[in-house]
């Protein structure tokens, strides 16, 4: 027994116990093998030099060729080195998106389901017809959740309502109801022909119109849609142009004397020109097998009025609707006196080549709308003795410009020309001559625009 007061020495023991269990399974026919397995843990397999190791051992089934799947090569691109780059530039006009790439844009929450929900699309703008397909889904999926997958019946539709002459007629009552006072009564003739008599919801629907979804909406005003025959070109319409790049170095607010430049055309290379020429001797020799060629590209000089003042007063100065468009003092120019000198003055600024120009087919493909509120008759216009007009102007074509580099075919008309530093610009109305010109095309356009009246709301 230990003395009091001294510390007890523990002593740690292990209990070891040995039991022996019979085995009756006979003894395996083989030799044991042993296998090396590793016992490091998952660390070996998330560190480097597993993956090497395994780089090692397979070998790499792609096939890589000289330019590594970019192709780099210039010399099977059509037109390059003319100066063309349209082979290895973005269409200005998107193509439409192929039927199996449409999956893509659904949003996530609608995978599994019959339709997309094109609702969480952020960059589509709901419509009235995107809603109604997603109401026609919506009772497809409830007629499925109640067990009646019998399809609905299809309305039974007379086939005398699908008369050409019927059809004609509802499309003169659409015009006979926006003007009752020109409407035809008359017997049906080889030039004219009575629309169907307008029901009374009909007339009603056109004197207090209603958005189709928002009933609480109310109309404030409408437009004529008209077109003005005195700001048609010599084209038959207008181009819209894109400047690649920054054209100017005010970058902290809009340049006012955008709003007033000009765009002189060089001209075309006569390699490109006579091409072009006998392109379209082909198509007008057989129109129906060879198609119409793309006019040639041409090069711009870029000019802005020397100063913000100067860009004001040309605008004024164009402005049909200014009172105070005659007045000589609006010129910011005369070196020479007398008031026939009278000018404003623009600066070259740089100059462009054609990137890329897209060509409508017809000219009344795609419009550009000009809303007009005054009430001021326009002599020799369209919009004489309407108080509030939509004018539309045919967009002809598209083009993107681009600084100009020094090759190509038009590279060399670019240099042969000889460069404008500066314009005198004075801004006069149109003598006999050109007006005479002017009349004749406005004639031909008369017999391509529509003949009626449109209203819009």
């Amino acid at each position: 027994m230990a003395a009091p007061g001294n510390r007890q020495h523990v002593v740690h023991q292990d209990y070891i116990v040995r039991q022996r269990y019979s085995n009756a399974l006979p003894p395996p026919p083989g030799a044991p093998k042993l296998l090396e397995i590793p016992t490091q843990g998952l660390s070996a397999y998330c560190h480097p030099s597993y993956a090497q190791r395994l780089a090692r051992a397979a070998e790499i089934n792609i096939e890589a060729d000289a330019m590594l799947g970019m192709p780099i090569d210039l010399v099977g691109m059509p037109g390059i080195f003319d100066g063309d780059e349209s082979s290895i530039q973005a269409p200005l006009v998107a193509p439409p998106v192929h039927p199996r790439d449409r999956a893509l844009l659904r949003p996530l929450r609608s995978l599994g389901q019959p339709k997309s929900d094109l609702s969480g699309v952020s960059f589509l703008r709901r419509t009235q017809y995107v809603a109604e397909d997603q109401r026609r889904a919506e009772a497809a999926n409830a007629r499925k959740s109640h067990g009646l997958t019998t399809k609905p019946r299809r309305k039974v539709v007379n086939p005398a309502e699908n008369d050409d002459v019927t059809v004609l007629r509802e499309a003169v009552k659409g015009f006979d109801i926006a003007n009752p006072e020109d409407a035809y009564k008359g017997p049906d003739i080889q030039t004219n022909i009575r629309g169907a008599v307008p029901t009374v919801a009909e007339n009603e629907a056109w004197k207090n119109p209603k958005h189709p979804a928002k009933h609480q909406l109310k109309a404030k005003s409408s437009f004529s849609i008209l077109p003005d025959l005195s700001g048609y070109t010599d084209e038959g319409g207008y181009m819209v142009v894109k400047l690649a790049g920054q054209p100017t170095d005010v970058t902290d607010k809009h340049d006012e004397r955008m709003d007033a430049a000009l765009l002189h055309a060089v001209g075309f290379a006569p390699e490109a020109l006579s091409e072009y020429l006998a392109k379209q001797a082909a198509h007008e020799a057989n129109p129906d097998i060879i198609p119409a060629p793309p006019k040639p590209s041409a090069n711009y000089e870029f000019f802005l009025p020397e100063d913000e003042r100067t860009a004001a007063n040309v605008k004024q100065k164009t402005d049909v609707h200014n009172p105070n468009k005659d007045n000589p003092e609006l010129y910011t120019h005369n070196t020479k006196g007398g008031a026939e000198n009278d000018s404003f003055r623009y600066i070259h600024i740089r100059d462009y080549e054609t990137g890329l120009q897209n060509e409508n087919a017809d000219k009344y493909q795609e419009l550009a709308i000009v809303l007009d509120n005054s009430t001021k008759e326009t002599e020799g216009s369209s919009t004489t003795g309407t108080s509030k007009s939509a004018l539309y102007y045919p967009v002809v074509s598209k083009s993107q410009l681009k600084p100009r580099r020094g090759f190509g075919l038009n590279a060399q008309v670019a240099d042969d020309h000889e460069t404008i530093d500066r314009i005198d610009l004075t801004i006069r109305e149109p003598d006999e001559q050109e007006a005479a010109k002017r009349a004749e095309f406005k004639a031909a356009t008369v017999e391509d625009a529509p003949e009626e009246e449109h209203k819009a709301v």
